[in-house]
Parts: C-alpha cells; structure tokens; sequence
C-alpha cells in the first residue's frame, strides 16, 4: 500500500488506475486511510515509497514521518535511485538501520528496466546484508507503462539464481504469466507472491488453487491502497475455501515470517 501526496496522484500514467477506480486525483488524508485499514480488520500496512527516473515520488522520509506518528499502524518499504547505485546502497542502509524499514521496493515499469538489469544488482546487496526483502511488480501494467519489465521468466528467473539469499516478493500476481509465477514458487524457495490489486474473487482460479495447497505459505495479502481499499479486497474472501489455517498464513502469517514483523 502507499499514502500517496498530491505529487504522486497527478502522474500522467496514473489515469488508467484512476479512470478505472472511479477515483479522483487526490491524496486520501491518513486519517482515511487508517479508517479503511480498520473497516476491514488490518492491523498494520506495509507503506511503500515511491522512487522513479524522473526523482523520487513519495520519499523514504516521508515514509518514515508516518510511521512515526502512527506506531504499530504502518511498517516502512524504502524505494531507491537505480541511476545512484552508491547512494542506492546508502540509502537503503539508513534506511533500514537509521528507520526502522522492513523492505526495498522498486517497480520495474516506472523505469521501464527488467529485474535483471546490472542497475539493480547493487541494491539485491544491499537487501542480503541488511537481510530485507526485495518487492517487486510483476505481471502486467495497469498504469501507461510497458508490461514486458513486469515479466517473471528470465527476468526474475536470473535474478533469483545470481542471488539465492535474496527474498523476493512479486506483487500484482504475475497476470497474465502465471505458469510462470508458479515455476518460479516452486523452483525457488526465497521466491512469493502478494496478491496487491486485486479483490480476492478476482484471483485467477489456478492462483486460488495454489493458495489451498502447495502455496500456502507463498502467498501475502496486498491491496493497492488507495485504488482498491482493504475492504473492497477481502469481501468474498470466504469463498475461496482456503481453510483456517492458508486464511491465517495469506492475512498475515506469510508477511510476519517474510518481513520478519513483530506483531
């Protein structure tokens, strides 16, 4: 999720996501945000910054202002410049030791750059040794961006082989290559899937079936906030059929263990 400022929501290739949400370019306040977290029972969200070629978005800083205020409420995702590996590495160091961050995302078709290119390589160290994970988008792009960075054979594929310590999240579900997301799962232990912009009874039906089985443990709840509110995501969730226990590891037990949270 993120808590997007007026910057962010006036991005030229935001309009699809705006258009098809019905939404307003304007930044929800955080008091609405942490209104929808509550409406649906979440106890505290993953905020991402936002960090693109053209400059930073939503700063780490401003990340962490939130955290701050809100303690117990949000955990901080840092976004970095691909263009600045020496302060890509830095920054993600402060980050994480200075702030208390628990993740690195950067979104592969903000910068139109595959996963595998050497730009990211500096920053795959940085999160072994800091030993956080590396989220990602994967899948197609809703936004007026390129889809092709967003696919996950070779491009993660490579990347999950050169690193085999880096934990990898792929967000956005791998639509519509998910044979091979669910190659990846199987082939890479340190490889998961968070399902962020989708309402669950959207989820293509192999995904759901994985979820049941084999990738129990694979799989974290995301929602995209503010495009889709945690409400909206999880309304059908009883008819999936997940069982108690998958119900427990995608709400939360994967992202505790993945994250390493504290709650």
């Amino acid at each position: 999720m993120q808590q997007p400022n007026q910057r962010f929501m006036e991005q030229r290739w935001l309009e699809p996501l705006l258009r098809w949400t019905d939404m307003e370019p304007v930044a929800p306040s955080v008091t609405t945000t942490l209104a929808a977290m509550d409406q649906a029972g979440v106890h505290l969200g993953l905020l991402s910054a936002w960090h693109g070629p053209h400059g930073a978005l939503v700063t780490n800083d401003e990340v962490a202002a939130l955290v701050a205020k809100h303690p117990g409420r949000f955990a901080g995702v840092a976004s970095v410049d691909l263009t600045d590996p020496i302060g890509a590495v830095r920054e993600i160091r402060r980050c994480v030791r200075d702030l208390g961050f628990v993740g690195v995302r950067v979104v592969p078709w903000l910068w139109n750059l595959p996963p595998n290119d050497r730009r990211y390589y500096p920053v795959y160290v940085a999160c072994v040794e800091e030993d956080v994970p590396f989220c990602t988008q994967i899948g197609h792009t809703g936004p007026l961006c390129p889809s092709e960075p967003g696919r996950p054979i070779p491009y993660l594929d490579e990347v999950l082989l050169d690193f085999p310590q880096l934990v990898v999240v792929g967000g956005h579900v791998g639509y519509p290559w998910l044979p091979e997301v669910f190659s990846l799962a199987r082939k890479y232990p340190n490889f998961y899937v968070d399902t962020s912009a989708y309402a669950v009874h959207r989820l293509p039906a192999e995904l759901v079936e994985f979820m049941r089985g084999e990738g129990r443990r694979r799989v974290l709840f995301g929602s995209n906030y503010p495009m889709l509110t945690p409400a909206q995501c999880l309304k059908r969730l009883p008819e999936l059929g997940l069982g108690a226990e998958a119900t427990e590891l995608f709400l939360g037990g994967n992202a505790r263990r993945v994250f390493s949270l504290p709650f």
